[in-house]
């Protein structure tokens, strides 16, 4: 059984990607960069698993399709 994936903020995100703030932000608009989604009021996360394939591979990194 594998584990749940975790749930990681923006400050982690920084520090794992090497990307400015502003960076991050662009790149979501563009599509070539996991979006966050809310999980509380104030609060927005990214799934650790897509922060992860992000890293692996930046350079083709696109947000899968959804049907």
């Amino acid at each position: 059984m594998s584990e749940p994936d975790r749930i990681i903020r923006l400050k982690t995100v920084l520090a794992r990607t090497g990307l400015s703030r502003s960076t991050i932000y662009r790149k979501i608009a563009e599509g070539t960069f996991p979006a966050q989604f809310k999980i509380s009021l104030n609060g927005a996360g990214w799934r650790e698993s897509d922060i992860n394939r992000w890293v692996a591979d930046p350079v083709s990194w696109r947000k899968e399709r959804q049907f």
